[in-house]
């Protein structure tokens, strides 16, 4: 056996042992090998950001001998089989002391890996991005491709059925806006990998998690740490962190509105008046809409329509003296049959078809071309687009919708094969909207929001929304999925997370309802950030003006989530700091009770509120579990020392704790009279 910095390797017949930490990390036998190579030709289709992907698999081949040569900074091991096929694992520690291995198949013609790392039949495993079905991922594969989520995200369901029918859009539990290859296990520790292919963790089998790359070399990094907290610590210091939010976040919720000036102006006076704290004014309709048979679209051509808009520009600068942003909407395409895109095409700045003309994308019912943010000329002109449009304008912040539409047959400026690419594409996007508030020092004071992501997106994406969940109360795609959505992204090195109050998608005669409407409201109050939506089709959804009562209890909610604005502001600023989310999985804190490694639909809201939405229609209690502990009702006072408890829970009053001895106490014991 040989050690260096905490890596042990000790030799055996034909193969090896690897811990790190005192954790087995790989161990090889010919009966029983870690690793694999192979080839395959990558069959991938994509219809309006939904993936069908399979792999025509050529060879698969165990590689069964290892010799492990020492090297000054490792081991260098060889595996192979027969005389034919070879691969070569380099372990190593970096200069943070990680566990670094770093695989490269030898054969030309192999461009598939799978290795298998040790794991224990009792290990829980949490995070590989945003998943929004499975909080703890053992048991089951997630294929890691950046998609649209899906419509229901459930096979058995009759919504992802009609979905699937109609353009193979209904999904699955794993496809995801935001794929991460990062996962941690309950042994203490985070395994990432660095590159950005199609990969496919499988955590099924009891004694191994088997990872798949769709390319001749991965790296990974693993590090270890005493607990969770620290675990993230170290996660994020490698990934990045998310910088505080701007302080008006916290000062109300930030209305979804379309129709024009006069619609916002009409719509923020009802609700100012109803006693509502609003904060800002998204309409993504600034520059104008598209009606197609989804519903209304905004019109890709980011600037200002003075037309549906007008005097935006007075208003915009009037409402920030009344303390109310204005934010507005961009993403990474433009309309091909708009000027922008004119503006980039006559530049060269859009990617190509495999003849070398410009590759348009059919978005449902109209084309856009897709900016080249890889050829650095067509990314600075496309940042001075958002400095100039958005950030001149005085926006306070705005949605960059997409980043998952990356055609795999597209052509890019560096060189680099867009399947490779198409995953890192999110944290691109993601970095040129923050280099635009860096380099105007708007960092900080301005706001930008995202769906889709990728490793990167944790330095540069300065807040994360959950996308386009159905108006319904189904666990895989409606107000429950959010939870666990919020989870596994703060598990992945992520902590800023909220959802559009009410859901979004508005398809086969789903209607959002009043109650719904309410309970996502409760729920979001207890998040880093308040915003609705009007959804793909407005008029057949509850809206936040709909009636007296919904004005009222818009009214009373926002007045909680501003009474807790210190609290939740030095939350987001732990986050800054070390990496500790503001939603936290409940084993963070409470690392000893078996029951919170098992729990996805209720969390930690910082350290000391724990939150477990309502998500079943029709409900008035609700029952929830307690760590051991000395909690408090926020809404009757009453004391509870942990375990399954059953408490009311009407409109307005969702399940809520608060830790008897937390210094914000007196804080969270106001929320009863208000």
């Amino acid at each position: 056996m040989r050690t260096l910095q905490n890596i042990h390797l000790t030799r055996i017949d034909h193969g090896f042992s690897l811990t790190y930490e005192n954790r087995l990390i790989l161990r090889h036998t010919p009966d029983a090998p870690c690793l694999w190579a192979g080839a395959g030709v990558a069959d991938i289709e994509m219809f309006r950001g939904n993936f069908s992907i399979k792999d025509r698999l050529d060879e698969k081949i165990a590689l069964t001998h290892a010799t492990v040569s020492d090297q000054p900074d490792g081991w260098a091991i060889r595996f192979t089989r027969g005389d034919a096929v070879s691969a070569t694992l380099d372990v190593s520690a970096d200069d943070k002391g990680r566990l670094t291995l770093t695989l490269r198949n030898d054969a030309a013609r192999h461009n598939r890996l799978w290795l298998r790392l040790a794991a224990n039949p009792e290990d829980h495993i949490y995070g590989c991005g945003e998943q929004f079905s499975y909080f703890d991922l053992r048991g089951k594969p997630f294929p890691l491709w950046t998609s649209e989520q899906g419509v229901g995200r459930n096979k058995q369901s009759h919504v992802t059925w009609l979905a699937d029918c109609k353009e193979n859009a209904g999904g699955d539990y794993y496809w995801t806006f935001f794929p991460q290859p990062t996962f941690v296990s309950t042994q203490k520790y985070y395994c990432h990998v660095d590159n950005s292919c199609y990969m496919n963790f499988d955590f099924s089998a009891p004694d191994y998690h088997e990872l798949a790359f769709w390319e001749d070399n991965a790296t990974l990094r693993i590090e270890c740490a005493p607990t969770y907290i620290i675990l993230l610590e170290k996660l994020t210091a490698l990934l990045g962190r998310q910088p505080a939010l701007p302080d008006w976040v916290y000062d109300g919720v930030t209305l979804g509105i379309q129709g024009g000036t006069e619609v916002c102006q009409q719509k923020l006076d009802v609700m100012r008046q109803g006693g509502v704290k609003v904060n800002g004014i998204w309409a993504q309709d600034w520059s104008g809409i598209r009606m197609t048979s989804f519903g209304k679209r905004v019109m890709w051509n980011w600037k200002w329509n003075s037309e549906r808009y007008p005097q935006l520009d007075t208003r915009i600068a009037q409402w920030k003296r009344e303390g109310v942003q204005f934010l507005s909407y961009i993403n990474p395409y433009v309309a091909s049959d708009r000027d922008l895109c004119e503006a980039a095409a006559r530049r060269g700045y859009l990617t190509k078809d495999a003849q070398g003309q410009d590759y348009h994308v059919e978005f449902g019912e109209f084309y856009a071309g897709v900016i080249d943010l890889t050829n650095p000329e067509a990314y600075d002109w496309y940042k001075e687009v958002i400095k100039k449009n958005l950030i001149e304008l005085g926006c306070g912040g705005w949605m960059a919708d997409f980043g998952e539409y990356l055609p795999t047959d597209t052509h890019l400026h560096n060189g680099v094969s867009a399947e490779i690419m198409h995953n890192a594409w999110p944290a691109l996007w993601a970095k040129c909207n923050y280099e635009a508030l860096q380099e105007t020092g708007k960092l900080g004071e301005i706001l930008f929001f995202m769906r889709a992501g990728y490793t990167g997106s944790q330095k540069y994406s300065t807040m994360m929304w959950a996308g386009d969940q159905n108006v319904d109360w189904s666990l895989d795609d409606g107000l429950a999925s959010v939870i666990p959505a919020a989870l596994s992204l703060a598990m992945s090195g992520h902590g800023l997370h909220h959802s559009d109050i009410g859901g979004y998608t508005t398809l086969f005669e789903m209607k959002r309802s009043k109650e719904l409407l309410l309970r996502w409201c409760d729920f979001s109050a207890f998040t880093p950030m308040m915003r609705t939506h009007e959804g793909n089709r407005p008029g057949d959804n509850w809206q936040f003006d709909a009636d007296r009562e919904t004005i009222a209890h818009f009214a009373r909610m926002t007045t909680i989530f501003t009474t807790l604005k210190p609290y939740i502001k030095q939350a987001v600023e732990q986050n800054a700091r070390t990496g500790l989310p503001v939603m936290r999985p409940l084993f963070l804190h409470y690392e000893h009770e078996a029951r919170a490694y098992t729990l996805k639909y209720q969390y930690l809201f910082g350290r000391d509120l724990l939150v477990a939405p309502v998500y079943e229609e029709g409900r008035r209690d609700w029952t929830l579990w307690l760590p051991e502990d000395n909690w408090v009702n926020v809404w009757t006072g009453e004391t509870c020392a942990g375990g399954e408890v059953t408490v009311e829970a009407p409109l307005g009053k969702p399940p809520v704790f608060y830790r008897a001895h937390s210094d914000w106490a007196s804080l969270f014991s106001s929320l009863r009279h208000i």
